[in-house]
């Protein structure tokens, strides 16, 4: 139908288009005139509110005053936008709507300063329910963090730094503080990630904390401690519990608490075994319902049948789900996964309808692969391994994998031997133990993916070509977000793959809005990266220290139309030396007119 209108238009005299054209808008715009207010704003809340104010407020009398005077709740999400469009948001819209923000989402390292400044600003926000702060320097919470008290409707809170952390800073006793908070979310690393230091909770008090998020390497002795601590805690996940050398200077004389709430635990274990938390298992979690349990490497006993069978029956007779996914070696006392699957099938396993299947690392080493609950698949992120084109394995379990979002790939060769399908996985992550994958990569790829579903691709190889790279994305259309190390460019000649007819139509068709490139990188390099992806918003780049000042010329000249709409840049592992001198560089030959620059950790952000 509209392409019958459009043939009719095409074929109307010019001052007949404009009036057709004239009358269609006019209808449009009484029929959205027509509507009641409460519909109005119940269309609202389906946009982005900044583009609710830029293609309203001036639209005519009405809507000005629905959008002025409405005292309903605000949700205000400062995602990727230009410094130049923020400022007019902050202006036209968190500030005179303070009183009716709700949800405030701030998720680039300059904004916390400037929306909380002075940092008591943040007391004028009294209905906020849910506060996140992406991407915050650790003194920016800090400043505002004595002010949180006084927010009195605030149960959601949701932290990630970008800088490491000295453990004596990170803010766990400022969030016991919040006495209404009920979701509580943090990511953030250690100086030294990997030995940890452990913190004592039972320094800090009972929180009235009900859902518990943590992503770090979290030390095994603080999840012992943790579980003093929160009576009302119902759902609990911790991305990685780790040990280290630094331990406990003193004992933990508290009396366990009963977790009558407790029904959701999500784990993911490092170099730590059971032994390291079974205690905490037999004291805290009796009402747990749903255990998830992520291992690799060395956590031997996590794959002992006989000894999780004792520990379920005795202390966690509630338990409705289990699920488990192991990555690593088979136990040390066995020969293959085959034994593992064995144990795994006795009648206790059989009567609570847990199974449980396996998969080789077919091509290196056959004690070697991952151990995982099904019936169904219940983890978002899964470790495939290519089946050999000549093998097969009578104890793995045909398998639904519809709850995967991310697949990791840690085969070196590609076959065409592929005996599972992940529907709805939107992210691909290529390890460096990928090998060359070939030009008939994407379509073998595709049998076991919908390249049509990948928003999200990492690649950690080292040996996949650049050519090989762009072939891939031209069949992913919907991808917005890549990474890849710069060793890729190895032995390439840019002038020939800039000709290509590949490179061309990638240019021209592919919607990569977020690029991450590892390595050093050099102002050829840089220029070739720009005209392939013409429409990046965000790049964070490591770049030869030689070339910084050429680079960042050539990406931020006014007179570069290859720049587009790129509004964040951060530089990265670069000396703190090059703050001044780059700052001197923009405002010498007056490359950006707005722009904020901070350096944190060893990087440099650029705020366009």
């Amino acid at each position: 139908m509209k392409r019958q209108q459009n043939k009719i238009i095409q074929d109307y005299p010019e001052n007949k288009k404009q009036k057709l054209h004239h009358q269609n808008v006019n209808i449009i715009k009484s029929v959205l005139e027509d509507l009641a207010n409460e519909i109005i704003y119940e269309i609202f809340d389906y946009l982005d509110i900044f583009h609710v104010y830029d293609g309203f407020i001036d639209l005519n009398k009405r809507f000005k005053k629905l959008l002025n005077n409405s005292n309903l709740p605000l949700q205000v999400n400062i995602s990727t936008m230009t410094k130049t469009n923020f400022q007019r948001c902050y202006k036209n819209i968190i500030i005179p709507n303070r009183h009716r923000i709700n949800y405030l989402r701030l998720s680039n390292i300059f904004t916390t300063d400037i929306v909380f400044s002075p940092p008591r600003l943040i007391t004028q926000f009294p209905q906020i329910e849910s506060l996140v702060l992406d991407n915050i320097v650790y003194r920016s919470f800090k400043n505002i963090s004595t002010y949180l008290t006084h927010l009195p409707k605030l149960y959601s809170l949701i932290i990630s730094f970008t800088e490491k952390l000295e453990y004596e800073n990170i803010p766990f006793g400022t969030i016991f503080s919040l006495s209404n908070l009920k979701y509580f979310k943090i990511t953030y690393q250690e100086t030294n990630e990997y030995e940890p230091h452990p913190i004592y909770f039972t320094d800090y008090g009972h929180s009235s904390i009900e859902h518990l998020v943590i992503n770090t390497r979290f030390h095994v002795e603080s999840f012992n401690n943790l579980l003093f601590c929160f009576p009302k805690l119902r759902h609990l996940k911790i991305d990685c519990l780790r040990s280290s050398y630094h331990t406990a200077n003193k004992m933990n004389k508290e009396e366990p608490i009963v977790l009558e709430h407790l029904k959701s635990v999500s784990l993911k274990l490092d170099f730590i075994d059971l032994n390291d938390i079974e205690d905490s298992f037999k004291k805290f979690f009796y009402f747990v319902q749903v255990l998830q349990l992520t291992t690799n490497r060395y956590s031997f006993e996590c794959l002992n049948a006989k000894k999780w069978e004792q520990l379920i029956s005795i202390y966690m007779p509630n338990l409705r789900i289990y699920n488990v996914n192991y990555l690593g070696f088979g136990l040390s006392n066995q020969g293959t996964f085959h034994e593992l699957v064995d144990q795994f099938n006795s009648s206790f396993w059989i009567s609570k309808q847990w199974f449980f299947t396996h998969q080789h690392d077919w091509q290196e080493n056959f004690n070697y692969g991952i151990f995982y609950s099904t019936d169904p698949y219940r983890s978002k992120d899964y470790t495939y391994y290519w089946q050999s084109d000549r093998q097969s394995c009578p104890y793995i379990r045909k398998t639904n994998f519809k709850s995967v979002k991310h697949v990791l790939i840690d085969s070196k060769r590609v076959t065409n031997n592929h005996g599972n399908y992940f529907p709805n996985t939107t992210r691909l992550t290529l390890t460096n133990n990928f090998e060359t994958p070939g030009n008939l990569f994407p379509m073998i790829l595709n049998r076991i993916i919908p390249l049509k579903n990948l928003t999200k691709i990492v690649i950690e190889s080292f040996s996949f070509p650049l050519e090989q790279i762009i072939n891939l994305i031209r069949f992913i259309p919907n991808l917005h977000t890549l990474k890849f190390n710069l060793l890729c460019f190895k032995k390439i000649k840019t002038n020939i793959i800039e000709q290509s007819q590949i490179f061309q139509y990638v240019s021209k068709t592919n919607k990569i809005k977020y690029l991450d490139l590892d390595d050093g990188c050099s102002l050829e390099r840089i220029q070739l990266i720009m005209k392939l992806f013409p429409k990046l918003e965000y790049m964070k780049i490591a770049m030869k220290k030689k070339e910084t000042n050429e680079i960042v010329r050539f990406i931020l000249s006014n007179n570069n139309i290859q720049t587009g709409p790129l509004t964040f840049l951060c530089m990265s592992r670069l000396p703190r030396r090059c703050l001044k001198e780059i700052n001197i560089l923009i405002k010498s030959e007056n490359l950006v007119n707005d722009y904020c620059i901070k350096y944190v950790d060893r990087d440099l952000y650029l705020w366009l």
